[in-house]
């Protein structure tokens, strides 16, 4: 998109996503950021970019650089974030934008003050049936929600040998199925219905207690095999599967399941959305095709098809019907709203695109499940606002 020009900071999975979402979007990327110069130059010249930075104060003092996109740890958004706003650039953070909602409050209220597009990076919102689920709901033909119940649940971390920084409360945080994609469901969810969590209930598992750690570290995804003989055993305190019970805003219940820890589901994500008319149901392994069901009339899917869909959903369509569209989409279509969105100028004008807001009530939603499942309670997110 004409007019801006990023840099990504992180060359692990995420980072490279966003340098190739990026320049489909007609973005210019500067350069990139890994955790050693060695990374950072080894990332650039993959990618295809100019320069591998040496710190991240070499991209705040970089005048060609308008934004920032965080694809790190954790555990170093928050002060990475404050960085770069108070270096004056915009910010897309991967989620979770901070480790706790004191940080993630703070985030909010300095980026309210600074006049920077600032979003946080749940880009499921942006495959395509997502959008038309939401604008099914909002002009009324699903009716009222009544419930809403879905999963999200992957293999990666199946074996007591798959490790990653992840893993470990200090990085990651203390939650971490939940908070790593539990939140991309969360945040979807109410996106679509419109409608707010407001109090929950969670049950939560470590599978794996003990969890085997190769000497020297390995690259998320990587495929790598693990040498049994090259390992040390860690303890593990965070979360590999469970399951939250919802309440929303207006009366309607929900559950969601969560692992990490499920055999042959690599990423699927899938919900069902009950209302007064209608039901809608979406899997992310099939994102090109939206169930709706009816209960006087033979069900429909809806093939994702810019032509047949609402003015939202085939606006972020790219191509015709029958020509799939995907997850490396997803980011497309997210940076072509945050760009816009810059472009545009009006930020009096509400964001098309997750916010800081939307990322601290995320981190809200993890403290009150935490809380739920220590004290074996329903918990209200009132509970845990500051």
């Amino acid at each position: 998109m004409a007019g801006s020009t990023a840099a990504v900071v992180g060359t692990g999975f995420i980072g490279p996503v966003h340098v190739e979402g990026l320049h489909r979007a007609g973005v210019a990327v500067a350069g990139i950021l890994g955790s050693t110069p060695e990374k950072s130059r080894s990332a650039a010249e993959q990618l295809g970019l100019l320069r591998g930075y040496k710190s991240l104060d070499e991209i705040l003092t970089d005048d060609a650089v308008d934004a920032v996109h965080l694809a790190t740890p954790n555990h170093l958004h928050f002060e990475q974030v404050l960085a770069v706003l108070r270096a004056g650039k915009h910010v897309l953070c991967e989620k979770p934008l901070a480790m706790n909602s004191h940080e993630s409050a703070e985030l909010v209220k300095i980026a309210a003050d600074t006049g920077l597009a600032t979003g946080v990076a749940y880009n499921i919102r942006f495959y395509p049936l997502c959008h038309e689920a939401a604008a099914r709901v909002s002009a009324g033909s699903v009716g009222d929600v009544l419930h809403v119940t879905g999963s999200y649940v992957q293999d990666w971390l199946l074996f007591d040998t798959d490790f990653n920084w992840r893993v470990l409360a200090g990085e990651g945080g203390e939650l971490r199925t939940v908070a790593d994609i539990g939140t991309h469901w969360l945040d979807l969810v109410q996106f679509i219905t419109g409608r707010s969590v407001v109090s929950v209930f969670a049950d939560l598992r470590t599978v794996h207690l003990t969890r085997q750690q190769r000497r020297g570290g390995a690259d998320t995804f990587s495929g790598q095999p693990t040498d049994l003989s090259d390992t040390e055993p860690v303890t593990i305190q965070t979360d590999d599967c469970g399951c939250v019970v919802l309440r929303f805003d207006n009366g309607a219940n929900g559950c969601l399941w969560v692992s990490q820890t499920t055999a042959g589901r690599k990423n699927c994500l899938r919900l069902e959305i009950a209302g007064s008319h209608q039901a809608l149901a979406w899997n992310s392994e099939s994102p090109n095709a939206l169930w709706i069901g009816h209960r006087d009339r033979p069900n429909e899917t809806l093939m994702r098809d810019p032509s047949l869909m609402s003015e939202s959903a085939s606006g972020i369509a790219s191509h015709p019907g029958g020509h799939n569209e995907g997850f490396s989409d997803t980011f497309k279509q997210l940076f072509r709203a945050f760009y816009g969105y810059i472009a545009a100028g009006d930020f009096t004008n509400r964001p098309p695109f997750p916010t800081f807001a939307d990322g601290h009530r995320e981190i809200l939603i993890c403290e009150a499940v935490l809380r739920s499942h220590r004290e074996r309670r329903w918990v209200d997110l009132s509970e845990t606002e500051s």
